[in-house]
């Protein structure tokens, strides 16, 4: 049986290594764009995206030496949106992860630019990937197609167009939640697949996305019910501005029935996987009982 918090602990630090060696050897002008850029990576959080992969890739039989470049990049575009979503124009919180966000500590304008920052050198760590070989080049084109217009920066585009609607229905919803929330986790569990020639690709993919919406369920729930002290940033926002939420939709009850099905779906792709997925399955259950 499979020590969870151990595993994660592991994938988390040989993450952690590459990141803090990217950071050391940033050296960009003028300083502050340095400082913010490193700022908003060093602020801790619990790196899914990088586990996921390094976790897949175990499963998988793929070394971590051949994925870490591409968790770097994943991780880069993450915080990017983290960055961007908190400003005032989006979400306007005023912190993340426990701290000021980073236009509260640099201002808006270097907070914009700290996230282009982000987002350029993550393109251009993928392309450096692409000398590689085929296979790391549709591993880079992948994680590109769901950070972007077809990805993620449309389910943000939704979740802003759809503030303050009268009513809820799952279609919009799931439209947001898979791309605001799911494509980047499912580039994290496709890439692995990949780069060994697509081995379980639909399954993973479509893992990712079940994963995705039961991060973003149990993030609604934790808005409603959490507290600053394990969440980190403001609560309470979702109901003052209107957003588009499964409580909304399902009331916290049903957000809640909903969220155990959704575990339960994970479980059952895992099933279907040939191998060891234990510590998978245990991150299945990791995201819905998690209070932070």
């Amino acid at each position: 049986m499979i020590d969870f918090d151990k595993q994660f602990t592991e994938y988390r630090q040989a993450f952690e290594k590459v990141l803090n060696e990217f950071c050391s050897n940033l050296d960009c002008k003028p300083q502050i764009l340095s400082d913010s850029l490193k700022y908003s990576l060093q602020l801790g959080g619990k790196r899914v995206r990088p586990v996921l992969m390094l976790a897949v890739g175990d499963l998988l039989g793929i070394e971590s030496g051949k994925l870490l470049n591409f968790a770097l990049a994943l991780e880069l575009i993450h915080t990017y949106s983290l960055i961007h979503d908190d400003l005032p124009e989006m979400d306007n919180d005023d912190y993340r992860r426990g701290k000021p966000s980073n236009h509260k500590v640099f201002g808006i304008g270097n907070a914009i630019l700290a996230g282009d920052g982000l987002l350029n050198t993550a393109y251009s760590i993928l392309l450096g990937e692409c000398f590689k070989g085929d296979n790391y080049i549709s591993a880079a084109k992948y994680i590109c197609d769901c950070a972007g217009i077809n990805g993620m920066i449309s389910g943000q585009s939704a979740d802003l167009l759809h503030e303050n609607d009268e009513t809820v229905d799952l279609d919009t919803l799931g439209f947001i939640y898979e791309n605001k929330t799911s494509k980047l986790i499912m580039a994290a569990l496709a890439v692995p697949s990949i780069l060994c020639g697509g081995r379980y690709f639909s399954e993973l993919k479509f893992l990712g996305k079940e994963l995705g919406f039961l991060f973003q369920y149990t993030d609604d729930i934790l808005d409603v019910e959490g507290s600053f002290e394990n969440v980190g940033k403001s609560l309470g926002k979702d109901s003052e501005e209107g957003k588009y939420t499964s409580v909304r939709l399902y009331g916290l009850d049903g957000s809640k029935v909903t969220s155990d099905f959704i575990c339960a779906n994970c479980i059952k792709i895992l099933e279907g996987i040939d191998g060891d997925t234990d510590f998978l399955k245990k991150f299945a259950y990791y995201v819905r009982q998690r209070t932070h």
